[in-house]
């Protein structure tokens, strides 16, 4: 049976609740949600198309309301959230549930909120007669390294008209981002060489060296301060490396024979990954020839968890910057140290901003919530939106 338009919901708020109820935790397929914005756009005459992951288990989903003409702009948005275990919530972390002026939910504010405004404008911009094209990208896994939207905005680069501008729906409270921190994750395992613990000299534990690789990383953000790599729009003006994990060893009285940290660099993204990571690079070289030297088993292998997710820098952006001013955005321009796909979208040579409904504070958290008045914003926005682009 198909569904029709006076079926389905209208409102950003009544979009929000449908889309709040899929359990769209990353690495999870998204199929369910993606099925049911397709039965939305199909519904109102909106063209379609998925590109799906290697394995055929998750979906970016790109759908264009208007022309396939150059310029238009691009909403693009992350369809999965982070799980809910270990927190501790006052209501269902998969019902949209309203308190107090805010409308809680995993995904309400990261950023399900900012999809739903972008499909309540669907049925208004589908009765206008557009000039220029409003593009809905919406990407897979995100939140575990922004993997689903470089292949999603290669087949849009490759396929159709390019676009003018880009916005990244991330919370913001609707105020633009033009700077971003790039990020890469990594993983290091220090292969040691076992022996009792009495027989220090007989024995490298990969436990200590470890230890001294760690040190190392945390003496390159103080390095980084004191040479001046700064940029004062970041709350953390210096990139940024922390180590997040840390295991190894079998029992205290043994010399571990193997350790592993997982961590990151989230770089200025005038700097880049490469230029922080050769610093711990030069260092973990150095170490390892001195111990190989002792001993021919050891070894110290660093590997890249996810491809570098860039960093959005304040460039080429004028035209976006424009379309945000005549959309009613008059805020000071900000900086964010969290990950987007802002920056994947600038380096295919698109002009990319960043700017959606809720505060990034509420973000990941045991009820997490976007507050009613930043939806509504967010719906006005769309609706300004679609009478641009009939100009």
């Amino acid at each position: 049976m198909t569904t029709t338009p006076a079926a389905l919901p209208t409102t950003a708020r009544d979009i929000l609740a449908t889309l709040v109820g899929f359990d769209v935790l990353s690495r999870h397929s998204n199929l369910a949600l993606i099925e049911w914005v397709e039965q939305f756009l199909d519904a109102h005459g909106v063209s379609h198309e998925r590109i799906a992951s290697d394995d055929g288990e998750r979906f970016n989903l790109l759908a264009r309301i208007g022309p396939d003409v150059p310029g238009g702009v691009v909403l693009s948005g992350h369809t999965d959230v982070v799980p809910v275990e270990g927190q501790t919530w006052q209501s269902a972390p998969f019902t949209l549930t309203e308190r107090d002026g805010r409308l809680y939910a995993r995904g309400s504010c990261d950023m399900k909120g900012f999809l739903a405004c972008a499909l309540s404008g669907v049925p208004d911009w589908c009765q206008r007669e557009l000039k220029h094209p409003i593009w809905l990208a919406f990407s897979y896994d995100e939140e575990i390294g922004c993997l689903g939207a470089p292949r999603m905005i290669k087949h849009l680069m490759e396929h159709y008209s390019t676009p003018a501008a880009v916005i990244v729906g991330e919370p913001t409270l609707m105020a633009p981002v033009t700077l971003q921190k790039g990020i890469t994750t990594l993983r290091t395992v220090v292969h040691g060489v076992p022996s009792h613990s009495s027989q220090v000299n007989q024995g490298i534990s990969a436990i200590h060296v470890a230890a001294r690789l760690i040190t190392r990383i945390e003496d390159i953000m103080s390095e980084l301060a004191e040479e001046n790599h700064l940029n004062d729009a970041f709350n953390v003006p210096h990139s940024s490396l922390h180590v997040g994990t840390l295991k190894g060893g079998n029992a205290i009285n043994i010399m571990a024979q193997h350790c592993e940290f997982d961590w990151e660099i989230r770089h200025l993204p005038e700097e880049g990954f490469e230029a922080v990571y050769e610093r711990f690079r030069d260092y973990s070289d150095e170490i390892e020839s001195m111990l190989q030297a002792v001993n021919t088993g050891f070894a110290i292998e660093t590997t890249t968890l996810t491809r570098t997710v860039p960093g959005l820098e304040d460039r080429d952006n004028d035209q976006a910057m424009a379309l945000l001013e005549r959309l009613g955005v008059h805020d000071p321009q900000q900086a964010v140290a969290y990950a987007t796909e802002a920056g994947q979208f600038q380096q295919a040579g698109l002009q990319a901003v960043i700017c959606g409904p809720g505060s990034i504070e509420q973000a990941h958290r045991a009820d997490e919530f976007i507050a009613i008045e930043q939806l509504e914003k967010g719906e006005h926005f769309m609706q300004t939106l679609g009478e641009l682009m009939t100009q």
